[in-house]
């Protein structure tokens, strides 16, 4: 019988043995554990930003194409708390989209503008999330229909509402299109300066 003091699962913490190999002590693997280790998005993404009058979203574009759409940390629906996410845009459930092979057949062609989603919030406002980019609709993340609280607690890039695959042709222009993470801050600090004045 265990005592409310022990630890279920101490048998499966790590502990370090002793190992020699050529000679040489090894030393533990924890050694190399960096707090400040880049993150997913720091290391394989690229950060643009989209505005839809003046709220924003996220664009982590990968160096295969592959674009995830989110919302920026500045979008009002966070600070308002998020009630439901939708994928039924009124003509089309984007939740149906269905794709197949390596070519993505029978993926959705979405425009920039085209509406990938609504978002409810606690404060009764809806937003409709743009596509951000002009591409091919491979998947839509159907876990923030189930909890849409996701937006708010998960890491950068987890909480994405779909992934899109640009044109290889298209995909300068569709770069040149967002804002880079400093134009996304300066434009950012440009608003608070106005709001202040």
């Amino acid at each position: 019988m265990t005592t409310a003091t022990e630890d279920p699962l101490e048998s499966f913490y790590f502990r370090h043995e002793e190992q020699i190999i050529c000679g040489q002590a090894v030393s533990p693997i924890t050694d190399g554990f960096d707090v400040k280790y880049p993150s997913v998005v720091d290391r394989f993404f690229t950060r643009y930003y989209y505005f839809k009058g003046d709220v924003p979203y996220q664009v982590l574009y990968h160096s295969n194409r592959i674009c995830l759409v989110c919302l920026a940390a500045g979008h009002p629906a966070l600070a308002q708390g998020v009630a439901s996410v939708s994928f039924d845009v009124g003509n089309v459930d984007r939740s149906q989209n269905v794709v197949k092979g390596k070519a993505k057949k029978g993926g959705m062609i979405l425009q920039a503008e085209s509406t990938l989603a609504l978002i409810s919030t606690e404060k009764g406002e809806t937003f409709k999330v743009p596509s951000c980019i002009r591409g091919k609709l491979v998947e839509v993340n159907t876990a923030l229909v189930e909890e849409p609280k996701l937006l708010e607690q998960l890491p950068e890039g987890a909480a994405y509402f779909a992934i899109l695959l640009p044109k290889i042709e298209n995909c300068d222009s569709i770069k040149a299109s967002l804002l880079t993470q400093e134009q996304y801050e300066q434009r950012l600090e440009a608003k608070k300066v106005e709001l202040n004045t």
